[in-house]
């Protein structure tokens, strides 16, 4: 918890000192015509986001951020970085995803361990070309001095903070898609207005990077400031946004199940509460409703999310371990609602 608020505060911190920097050069050293070409770079420093991979140091005009409910991922750590060329900003779409310019590029590299130990597995790459959105993974070498371009993805033995022993999955440039699309069309799905620190838009703002603050920016709970009397409701529903809804949602990869698991969705039977499923499968296990008010273990919802199994595991891709803390959150939200 900790080191998930000191991302947090590191993020605002390390933003205002790349945007005293970004002030000064004239032109960025980023390569634009490597994110706006059709061409898929080898190697991720050929696009010169970072002044440092190895360290994470980025280049001018390159912006860490940090959610604020961050999507879990086997507890790796995530540092996340925009990139706008100069001249841009961002656009508020209300308190959903920030529209982004041609040209602008969006970075999350994930990394296990800490100190001289931390240890970069991948970095994920999110293109806007004048043909939309392209997503790259880039895999880092046992040296830490480059990550290549890995199209077919990849797998990595390694130990996740947990302490548990997982063969961690390098996403393909399909299976990108498989979150990162909506109505056939490759997005982003990270960085909404709701999800992102007031400080941090406030600052965007002052720059100049950011077209305005929209009201129910910053809505959702600060996953890392959790304490057990909170309540359960705003947490789940965050963590159920986050995590899940890139597919269930109208347009999303598991429309067709009917499921809508979107923060602003309010019908509760559209996020599951005595919602029969359209096809689950093995995946609903003995249960008959995505959510049964007041019975978490008859819910499929949980049951699926408390699985690791290929097949009945939610969500399907980025998870060979089970999130204890996201499992306890919606076990305790679907306890506490009325029968």
């Amino acid at each position: 918890m900790k080191r998930s608020l000191g991302l947090l505060a590191l993020a605002c911190t390390t933003l205002g000192a790349a945007l005293a920097q970004a002030s000064v050069p004239a032109a960025s050293l980023v390569n634009d015509t490597a994110i706006r070409g059709e061409a898929f770079p080898a190697r991720l420093s050929d696009f010169g986001f970072f002044k440092d991979g190895a360290r994470q140091i980025p280049q001018d005009f390159v912006y860490p951020y940090a959610l604020n409910t961050p999507l879990w991922s086997d507890g790796a750590e995530k540092l996340r970085f925009i990139y706008l060329p100069g001249g841009t900003q961002l656009a508020a779409n209300g308190d959903g995803l920030l529209h982004f310019p041609v040209g602008a590029a969006i970075l999350k590299t994930f990394a296990f361990g800490t100190g001289k130990d931390r240890r970069l597995i991948e970095t994920r790459v999110l293109l806007h070309r004048a043909s939309g959105w392209v997503a790259l993974p880039y895999r880092w070498n046992a040296e830490q001095t480059e990550a290549t371009l890995a199209l077919a993805g990849g797998r990595i033995d390694l130990v996740t903070p947990a302490g548990e022993a997982i063969s961690y999955a390098i996403p393909n440039k399909n299976q990108c898609k498989t979150c990162h699309s909506s109505s056939n069309k490759v997005i982003p799905i990270g960085p909404k207005a709701r999800n992102l620190s007031a400080a941090w838009l406030g600052q965007m703002l002052k720059a100049g990077k950011l077209d305005r603050v929209p009201e129910g920016a910053g809505a959702l709970p600060v996953w890392a400031r959790r304490k057990p009397k909170d309540a359960a409701e705003p947490l789940a529903r965050a963590y159920l946004d986050v995590n899940c809804a890139h597919c269930h949602q109208p347009g999303g990869g598991a429309s067709n199940s009917g499921l809508d698991l979107r923060w602003e969705q309010r019908d509760p039977h559209a996020f599951g509460i005595g919602k029969r499923p359209v096809a689950a499968g093995r995946g609903a296990g003995e249960n008959e409703f995505s959510i049964v008010a007041g019975h978490p273990d008859e819910s499929i919802l949980l049951y699926r999310m408390g699985s690791a199994v290929p097949g009945i595991a939610m969500p399907e891709l980025g998870k060979a371990s089970i999130d204890k803390d996201g499992v306890a959150v919606v076990r305790r939200w679907i306890t506490e609602m009325p029968k």
